[in-house]
């Protein structure tokens, strides 16, 4: 499909696949979809705040009172607004009486509170997951989306070069988070995560960064990203606090070669699942089978996971302008754990990495 620059172009583009779904609306309640469907970048908590759009093209919000000024700066004419104290529930059910609506599709991450409060007072109406229908858009990236995909990930790349020498033993997992997260900031990147395992942590593939201290012989994985202009990086290299050992060396090279096996394979028309298997049979090969946990990647975008999800099961067939990161990893417990991650754009004849290539051997910090 035609990948839309505009927010225009983009209700325009969503209503299309409304029409082609049969579903009469789409409720956007997050500040992410909201962003990128009408450039409003605010969500209303516990309150009522949604973008709807049918498949007419038509647009209206309702928004409590507090937020009409943000969202008339987005240029949407429909603003329909409450202040505390008011039921918000009969502005709701007024629009999908006037529209007429009968299915009704939502963001996944849509209050549990809000979606019954709306089924109650709207009996009649269907509600339906809409993060296929809003995928089918954001999966495939305009050549601006990958403008601010491509700095998002010079900054993460450049960020880690200029401070990875600061990095010794006797450091604890939240300095070294800190360093990271200040120098990239410094870039223009609004720091989004930073996971830090080292030792036995690094083999516990989501660690959550603590105050254990870095020892001479560690295995440092590093797990980190910025946001630039809305977009994500994503990046995961791993290093060793001194020469690594024949088996740590072993390791490395098994999840390169499963990395680049899968790079390998991506291109227009091949479908997630074979990427994932091109990693894991390298894996499977060498042993280590049981120690790749997870899937090989994930989508990548306004948020740092969504579709396409490279994994086992998944039959979608790779278009050109999707991104995602393509990471395989090793985890040895109560030893260290090897991961290595880029993030790629499909091409027309294959693949572009949107971030620096990683070492094929297993880099050293603080020899």
């Amino acid at each position: 499909m035609t990948v839309p620059n505009s927010a225009e172009n983009r209700l325009e583009g969503l209503s299309q696949i409304l029409v082609d779904s049969k579903i009469d609306a789409y409720l956007s309640f997050t500040a992410v979809n909201m962003g990128y469907l009408a450039g409003l970048h605010e969500e209303g908590g516990e309150r009522l705040l949604f973008l709807a759009l049918h498949s007419s093209g038509q647009v209206a919000m309702i928004a409590p009172a507090l937020a009409k000024t943000q969202a008339e700066k987005s240029g949407l004419n429909d603003i329909r607004t409450w202040i505390d104290g008011e039921d918000p529930y009969q502005l709701a059910h007024g629009l999908f009486s006037e529209w007429n609506v009968k299915r009704v599709a939502v963001d996944d991450e849509t209050r549990a509170s809000i979606l019954l409060a709306l089924q109650n007072s709207n009996a009649n109406v269907k509600f339906l997951p809409g993060q296929e229908a809003i995928s089918r858009l954001m999966r495939n990236k305009s050549a601006g989306e990958l403008d601010c995909l491509r700095e998002a990930g010079r900054i993460a790349d450049l960020a880690l070069a200029n401070v990875k020498s600061k990095f010794k033993p006797g450091q604890t997992e939240w300095h070294i988070n800190e360093v990271l997260s200040q120098e990239m900031q410094s870039l223009g990147g609004r720091p989004q995560f930073c996971i830090i395992a080292t030792g036995q942590n690094s083999a516990e593939p989501h660690h959550m960064t603590d105050q254990s201290e870095v020892k001479q012989g560690d295995v440092a994985v590093i797990d980190y990203g910025c946001v630039y202009k809305d977009y994500m990086s994503d990046v995961t290299r791993t290093f060793c606090f001194g020469t690594p050992t024949s088996q740590q060396s072993k390791v490395y090279q098994t999840v390169y070669d499963a990395h680049m096996a899968a790079r390998q394979a991506i291109r227009p028309g091949v479908t997630a699942e074979s990427v994932d298997k091109a990693a894991r049979d390298v894996i499977d090969a060498a042993g280590y089978g049981e120690f790749f946990v997870h899937r090989t990647g994930h989508g990548l975008g306004r948020r740092v996971h969504e579709e396409p999800y490279i994994c086992k099961g998944n039959s979608f067939e790779l278009e050109e302008g999707n991104v995602f990161s393509i990471e395989p990893g090793i985890y040895l417990p109560g030893q260290f754990g090897v991961r290595i991650e880029n993030i790629v754009a499909v091409t027309a004849d294959g693949h572009e990495s949107l971030n620096g290539e990683p070492s094929p051997h297993m880099e050293v910090l603080s020899a």
